[in-house]
């Protein structure tokens, strides 16, 4: 079995100095804030810098390079809905540590994330809904095959696409949880990857209970199957469940160190 994988989600727009630091290019809060995801675990970097119409090949490219030049090239995952951005970041992506990863897909109007990925040999990511949110396992499952047959037509290792389930907020859609669940265990048994937004299932709760809830998740969701999250690594909490998860799953060798490590 492989290692869970930690793609850190801190460096996005959605934070106003992250944003504000893309926009100036100034590299000392992206660095640092790729620094402290790194030093706590993760393993790719979600690279979120939005829609950036007007100058997104520009700063995907920015960016890119300075993480990949300042931390060993590192791994990314270019996250925008700008697709003409994605290709410039994959245009200057030094693959030594793992292929960039798409981010992200779906059955609907982002279709063509999938071409993309396939056409320069990256991951994608993939949620299984399509216009919405998907009503059943039976929604999720039309468009995981729709979006499994795309990859494959393009040439793609099935492995490379990694299915997000979607995971949905637990305060207002509590009843949908188990759907979740059994899903990602449906991805597992057809042998392929999964991902997914983690931190969504906790959003507007209390900030002393979310790690408490992403903890709890987590733990489900590696049992059921999941292969990876796009979560905060910096959450202590939430990366001691993962290690000590990955020790059960039989991931990773015990040790008395293995928090550490």
């Amino acid at each position: 079995m492989a290692k869970f994988v930690v793609i850190g989600e801190r460096i996005s727009v959605t934070a106003k100095v992250v944003n504000e630091a893309f926009n100036a290019r100034n590299p000392e809060p992206i660095l640092k804030r790729a620094k402290e995801q790194l030093d706590a675990g993760a393993t790719y970097l979600d690279v979120n810098i939005g829609p950036s119409e007007s100058d997104g090949v520009e700063k995907m490219q920015w960016a890119v390079k300075l993480l990949q030049g300042e931390f060993n090239n590192v791994p990314l995952a270019l996250d925008t809905s700008n697709i003409a951005a994605i290709e410039a970041g994959i245009a200057v992506y030094d693959r030594s540590f793992g292929k960039p990863m798409v981010n992200s897909a779906d059955a609907a109007g982002r279709i063509g994330y999938v071409d993309v990925a396939a056409a320069n040999d990256a991951i994608c990511i993939a949620l299984c809904n399509g216009e919405g949110i998907a009503a059943n396992n039976d929604e999720r499952m039309m468009y995981l095959q729709t979006l499994l047959e795309r990859g494959m037509m393009g040439g793609m290792d099935p492995m490379d696409i990694w299915f997000d389930p979607l995971f949905v907020v637990i305060k207002g859609m509590q009843d949908k949880q188990m759907d979740v669940l059994g899903f990602i265990k449906d991805i597992s048994d057809m042998g392929l990857n999964s991902t997914g937004g983690l931190s969504n299932n906790s959003n507007g709760m209390p900030k002393n209970i979310r790690p408490i809830m992403d903890s709890a998740m987590v733990a489900m969701c590696m049992m059921q199957g999941l292969t990876s999250a796009i979560a905060n690594p910096c959450d202590l909490r939430l990366m001691e469940t993962i290690k000590s998860c990955d020790v059960i799953k039989n991931n990773t060798l015990f040790a008395d160190s293995y928090l550490e490590l």
